[in-house]
């Protein structure tokens, strides 16, 4: 790699192009995009209450209207950070406190509003360019081309926009994987170097220091998000093999960083450990739907959306087209980073890939297929892929012929032009693949909107609960809410012009249907939930009379 100094001007010019078209893709139409079930829950937990405290105030049966929300999704006068903290302790240990306790304070200063809260993301997501180049600093010791060409990837990956305009805590595991990574590696790189004339106090000195950020970074990972763990696995996997299974003084200090980086988060753990016992004992069964998709083209789709994303459907066949084309670059990038580095070098990032991805993989496999929320899980084997393409490209601009460098030239060219186009039709659609059960909520939206005075009826259970709130962003203020427990029939006003259930069950739909004497019509339907409208049944319609109806629809 020595061939490979400091990159040409060119290079440094895309560098910084990039940079530039990255920040106007996570700014741009910040808010436009659909305030997803999952981000709504987000705010709940910002705001320092509960589930079970908003069912009880507005889940009561009462007409509302979508101010009523408001107070439940974000910072506001009746809860702290302690709240804050408490409502993660008590109902949502599975959510480690540190993006929540960010996100509380900087809405405390910006306000409630989606742009203010995606924007925390946003800014996080720019740390992600310092991070990757220190850590590919630390793998390949090269000033700036592979640095250089793995922060151009990563500045117009399609599914880094995704994570950096979200308002959950994704884009901020993604640093603190960059930064335990980076400063294991130079742990690592300090233990095995010249100490020269230092002293021995001066060299004790030194790696405390380097171990001890490691155990920070590390504890900071664990408090963003539960995953960390396989990722401190795939840390002690390349440790313990690139020492070669012996109790070396590396090993015994990165045991010890570890260990402490796990004590610090231990009082989380505890929470979380007897939540778990808690859920065991209880045999409490979980309402949250999640659609299942096939484990291979799951695969496909999601390595082809680090480089190229139009938000194409599993059954298109140009989908599976444009992802047996990435399979192949990878494939060809993960054999060549394996030929023609050190192994110290190609096993850090392999097992990056491989090792938090197996416990996500292995139980699917079994089954054939794998939940469709499960993207977020595979963040380090996105970041170690990308890596790996970046070290590919980098080196094949410097070798071989001329004919040959123009062809890495074009390679990565298409590349850049695949990531600003995805960026491109990302930061101007309403909804998105990662929206998952709230990817209909616009044209349901739509739907709710175009009638005169709107109700809209729906029940707690299920994904029901989320997708209120998702709604409610999207709504017109015309549009009211009737919101109940536990499948309760509701009393339905006369004043209504339309009447709408959200993703009813067939059993409740049916009592409502007959108390009223009504018939429900399907009017939105996908893979996670259905909406539909109450109206007279035909042979009611055709009577003219003025009569004591209980619901009068259009």
């Amino acid at each position: 790699m020595r061939h490979l100094k400091l990159g040409p001007s060119w290079l440094r010019f895309l560098v910084v192009f990039l940079l530039v078209m990255s920040i106007l893709f996570r700014f741009v139409n910040l808010d436009s995009k659909v305030y997803s079930h999952d981000e709504t829950y987000s705010s709940l937990r910002i705001s320092g209450y509960t589930t079970t405290q908003v069912k009880q105030r507005i889940f009561n049966g009462l007409i509302i209207a979508r101010e009523s929300f408001a107070k439940f999704q974000g910072v506001n006068r009746e809860k702290n950070l302690n709240d804050t903290i408490m409502t993660l302790v008590t109902a949502d240990s599975q959510h480690p406190p540190l993006y929540y306790l960010i996100a509380r304070l900087w809405m405390g200063i910006f306000g409630n509003s989606v742009t203010a809260i995606r924007s925390l993301s946003v800014f996080i997501s720019f740390l992600v360019f310092p991070c990757v180049y220190w850590l590919c600093q630390e793998l390949f010791s090269v000033p700036l081309t592979i640095p250089g060409i793995a922060i151009a990837l990563m500045a117009i990956s399609p599914i880094h926009l995704v994570y950096a305009q979200e308002a959950q805590e994704y884009i901020l595991w993604l640093v603190t994987i960059l930064l335990s990574s980076a400063a294991l590696l130079r742990a690592i790189n300090l233990e095995s170097k010249d100490k020269g004339e230092l002293t021995k106090e001066q060299q004790r000195s030194d790696r405390f220091a380097t171990w001890s950020i490691y155990s920070i970074t590390l504890a900071l990972s664990f408090y963003t998000f539960l995953w960390s763990g396989f990722v401190a696995v795939a840390h002690g996997t390349y440790v313990i093999i690139t020492n070669k299974f012996q109790l070396t003084e590396t090993v015994r200090a990165y045991l010890l960083a570890s260990l402490v980086g796990f004590l610090a988060f231990m009082p989380w753990m505890t929470v979380v450990i007897a939540d778990f016992f808690q859920f065991l004992i209880s045999a409490e069964v979980t309402t949250k739907d999640f659609s299942l998709v096939p484990v291979f083209p799951f695969l496909l789709m999601q390595l082809s959306r680090i480089f190229y994303d139009l938000n194409l459907v599993w059954e298109n066949p140009f989908s599976y087209l444009i992802a047996s084309i990435f399979v192949v670059l990878v494939g060809y990038a993960i054999y060549f980073l394996c030929q023609t580095t050190n192994y110290k070098v190609w096993l850090f990032i392999v097992t990056l890939i491989v090792v938090p991805a197996l416990p996500l993989m292995l139980p699917d496999l079994f089954s054939g297929s794998i939940r469709a929320a499960s993207e977020p899980y595979l963040i380090p084997a996105y970041l170690g892929i990308q890596i790996a393409v970046a070290y590919l490209i980098a080196t094949q601009l410097y070798n071989g012929s001329g004919s040959h460098q123009k062809n890495w030239q074009i390679i990565i060219g298409l590349l850049i032009i695949c990531g600003i186009v995805s960026s491109r039709v990302s930061s101007q659609a309403e909804t998105w693949w990662n929206k998952s059960m709230s990817y209909g909520n616009p044209q349901v939206a739509q739907i709710i909107n175009q009638a005169t005075s709107p109700l809209l009826i729906s029940d707690a259970s299920g994904i029901n609960y989320g997708n209120v709130f998702s709604l409610s962003y999207l709504l017109e203020p015309k549009v009211r809410f009737l919101l109940v427990q536990d499948q309760r029939v509701p009393k339905i006003p006369d004043k209504f012009s339309d009447v709408f259930l959200l993703n009813p069950s067939y059993d409740w739909r049916q009592i409502i249907e007959k108390r009223y004497d009504l018939k429900a019509e399907i009017v939105y339907s996908d893979n996670y939930y259905s909406v539909w409208k109450l109206t007279k049944p035909r042979s009611l319609r055709r009577r003219d009379i003025p009569r004591k109806n209980k619901l009068s629809t259009a």
